[in-house]
């Protein structure tokens, strides 16, 4: 739980959120530990106040979950991520976009299926989505830029229920729903649950929006929720995946694969998650998760694993929340930063101590420390350059987690004198700058450093 303090501050500023937004109703909760710590809600469900039981429409959360089935299948070696599409589900002209390119929206499809505007109108039979789609729903190049589309997520729906045999929300909600114990998540309203409304721009008057199966388009944003069913949502992004995937796994689907800023990038993409930067009080964030928006719906959920916390909010309008969530991160920075994690001395093979200290790649010095479970990290010591984290591999190399060197492999080369050097990628760094007795490609002058 958070602070009395704290509490009052989160729902002041989700009160204020609501009131001057004109939200007929708003949840939120921030989740730490994998638990609801603070949980708040402001306007009118029915005639009570919503619960964390209050069904809202989370949009394009829906994809974070599609997402979940396509990297289980990946993990099976059922599919790779660099199939085509057309591998998967045959007879499309969009076949030659591959599975990584849909999961991070550059493949360069059009936004929005063919046909009506699909939000608002019932859905129609993914044969005929597929019949509609021409060469004119390509926008770009595959692989060019990050082009968001909701008709590659429900290609992505398709490509489940075709691997699996059976129609995606039923695969979502056994593979991955049902083992979370979300059991309150579903394609369609059950009560108690929000109603959807535009809000009029210059009245205080609601007009109800409607609500459809959407056929196709559904895996692109059909499903509804609870803030208790979000917040273990949000735990499951944030790495507590339970036995649905992988920690590591999560991890990747949390790497960059587009971004939309360029290299100081904001806003970007993964594997079927959002990710978004953001600098308060804490510090630098980086958040991943997704928001979702569906005619009479907003939601939002971020989780920061670094420091694992999450928040969640969900609100029955078309339009007008701000940015709330990280709104509420900064009040819970501000209030209750957290507390470096406490150091404790851990055991270190003699091995691994003996390679500790100043290595030099040339004139360059860089240094290297021991890591848990015989990690290491290569740093240079200015702190400008390719610093990586290595992890150790079972034939006694490590390879590399992070920075220039990632994927990369550094063996640890020996003599009968010892340790000589480091090999990483092709690269020699030498206990000395230029040690002549290392096998530096290009090879060192004789008389040494004059």
């Amino acid at each position: 739980m958070v602070l009395e303090g704290t509490a009052r501050a989160l729902l002041r500023r989700l009160a204020a959120e609501q009131a001057e937004a004109r939200v007929p109703s708003m949840v939120a909760a921030i989740v730490r530990g994998g638990e609801i710590a603070w949980f708040g809600a402001r306007g009118r469900v029915g005639g009570e106040p919503p619960t964390r039981d209050t069904q809202y429409r989370i949009g394009s959360i829906t994809k974070t979950l599609v997402a979940t089935v396509v990297m289980r299948l990946r993990d099976e070696g059922r599919l790779d991520l660099l199939d085509p599409l057309d591998k998967h589900v045959p007879g499309t002209p969009l076949g030659d976009v591959t599975v990584a390119q849909l999961l991070s929206h550059s493949g360069g499809l059009t936004a929005e299926s063919p046909g009506q505007w699909w939000e608002r109108t019932p859905g129609v039979p993914v044969g005929d989505l597929i019949a509609a789609l021409g060469t004119e729903s390509a926008r770009h190049r595959p692989g060019r830029r990050y082009h968001y589309s909701n008709l590659g997520f429900a290609l992505l729906g398709e490509l489940v229920a075709r691997k699996r045999s059976a129609p995606w929300e039923e695969v979502v909600r056994e593979e991955v729903l049902e083992p979370l114990g979300m059991r309150d998540t579903t394609p369609r309203p059950r009560a108690p649950h929000a109603t959807g409304y535009a809000v009029h721009p210059w009245a205080d008057a609601l007009l109800p929006e409607p609500e459809n199966d959407h056929g196709a388009m559904a895996p692109a944003g059909q499903m509804w929720s609870t803030a208790a069913d979000l917040a273990r949502w949000a735990a499951f992004i944030g790495g507590d995946t339970g036995e649905v995937l992988r920690p590591a796994t999560v991890a990747e689907m949390r790497e960059p694969a587009v971004v939309e800023d360029g290299d100081a990038w904001i806003r970007g993409y993964g594997l079927g998650l959002q990710l978004t930067r953001h600098i308060g009080p804490g510090g630098p964030r980086r958040l991943a998760g997704h928001t979702g928006s569906m005619p009479g719906f907003l939601a939002t959920v971020w989780a920061d694993p670094a420091d694992r916390v999450a928040v969640l909010w969900m609100a029955n309008t078309t339009s007008g929340v701000r940015n709330i969530d990280t709104a509420l991160l900064d009040i819970l920075a501000e209030h209750e930063p957290p507390l470096p994690a406490e150091w404790s001395p851990s055991p270190v093979d003699e091995d691994l101590l003996a390679l500790t200290g100043p290595w030099y790649w040339g004139p360059t010095p860089y240094v290297l420390r021991v890591l848990p479970q015989r990690g290491l990290s290569l740093t240079p010591v200015s702190g400008q350059g390719r610093a990586s984290r290595f992890a150790p591999r079972a034939e006694g190399t490590w390879v590399g987690l992070d920075g220039y060197y990632a994927g990369e492999t550094l063996r640890v080369v020996r003599s009968p004198g010892g340790v000589t050097h480091l090999d990483l990628n092709t690269f020699i760094f030498t206990r000395e700058p230029y040690d002549p007795a290392a096998p530096v490609p290009g090879g060192v002058d004789p008389a040494g450093w004059r």
